[in-house]
């Protein structure tokens, strides 16, 4: 017969101590803000040749003494463990201005997507910023002219928010300062990463959106 657990000289066995709840992983916010104005007038009027030339002087020039950042993108840079630039000067500069001497990261992984106009005729003279338009649908639609494609900056914007995503989830605030288009591309593959859009909105210089995750 078999004996009864609850029998005097039996034991139970012993209960097992409770597990101590680990406390949760701290994940980091995600800041992708726009440069300052660059030192370099939009107040002209150009063909498509001259345009080309104007952006690779864009491409190289620094920013407007004097600009003061909103008070959103100071509290950000100020609680940023982490800061990115990309290695064009617009964006260096923009950063030293949020942070003066801090250590940041300037990497090629961040600049511009390319800007090629398309190959109007000379008497068609437009201001850079229609230019800028025009540009960006013509390489959107295929007209890279030889410069990087969409397909290859998609790639780079996937890379860039890898990059982002896992420096975020060790728990660090990260900041990028870089440029308009290439933010929203890479703001599309953060999204794609489980990101969620906290805040910030538009194009302007000094523009900024943010992202945690839910």
């Amino acid at each position: 017969m078999p004996s009864d657990p609850q029998s005097p000289g039996q034991t139970k066995p012993p209960t097992p101590p409770a597990r101590a709840a680990r406390p949760p992983v701290r994940v980091g916010a995600i800041t992708l803000a726009r440069h300052a104005e660059p030192d370099l007038s939009r107040k002209v009027r150009l063909n498509a040749r001259e345009y080309r030339k104007w952006w690779d002087t864009y491409e190289g020039v620094g920013i407007v003494a004097g600009q003061s950042p909103p008070p959103k993108l100071l509290q950000a840079a100020d609680s940023a463990g982490m800061i990115y630039t990309s290695t064009r000067p617009r964006s260096i500069e923009t950063a030293r201005v949020l942070v003066g001497a801090r250590e940041m990261m300037h990497e090629a992984l961040f600049i511009e997507a390319p800007l090629p106009p398309p190959n109007w005729p000379d008497f068609i003279r437009l201001s850079p910023r229609a230019w800028g338009v025009i540009s960006r649908v013509s390489w959107w639609i295929g007209g890279h002219k030889g410069e990087e494609s969409r397909p290859e900056a998609q790639g780079r914007a996937q890379r860039a928010a890898r990059l982002l995503h896992e420096v975020a989830m060790s728990g660090t605030d990260v900041l990028l300062v870089a440029h308009g288009f290439f933010n929203t591309m890479i703001g599309t593959e953060l999204r794609r990463l489980g990101w969620r859009r906290a805040g910030g909105r538009g194009w302007r210089y000094w523009s900024t959106r943010s992202y945690r995750r839910p």
